[in-house]
């Protein structure tokens, strides 16, 4: 059986799968478990960053520098309000993740579909064999 996975390019840091576009800034970005972190809080609501700070018990340049990161990924956003700077998630960067785990759901189905014709067919066998006592199995 062939399952065709589709096409990748790679091109500079944007990858092409399945027609969606992922960037693996994005991964890197999100693998580092403070911007991990900082992202969970922002999926409450969108946080200055000395409130960042407070929360998550860190200081306000290590947050920035997170921040930052998580910025230049696309990740997060950032909308100066007076003195402040609030920061929010930025839905296209998760739009992209989601089409691109999605793009496995084809792979899983077809393994999943494969293994219940398997179980089924297990069962049928199981099924259609003689039934057999422990009186017959010890007489030999």
């Amino acid at each position: 059986m062939s399952i065709e996975l589709g096409e990748v390019f790679l091109y500079r840091n944007i990858y092409r799968v399945y027609g969606a576009v992922m960037h693996a800034t994005v991964f890197a970005a999100l693998g580092e478990p403070r911007r991990l972190e900082i992202v969970e809080l922002l999926r409450h609501r969108p946080f200055a960053v000395g409130d960042i700070a407070e929360t998550l018990g860190l200081r306000q340049p290590q947050v920035s520098k997170h921040l930052k990161v998580l910025r230049d990924a696309g990740v997060v956003d950032v909308e100066p309000v007076e003195q402040r700077r609030i920061y929010y998630l930025a839905p296209p960067a998760f739009e992209e993740l989601g089409d691109w785990v999605e793009s496995f759901e084809v792979l899983w189905e077809q393994r999943l579909d494969s293994l219940g014709d398997v179980l089924a067919a297990m069962q049928a066998a199981r099924e259609d064999a003689p039934a057999t006592t422990d009186d017959e199995e010890g007489s030999t």
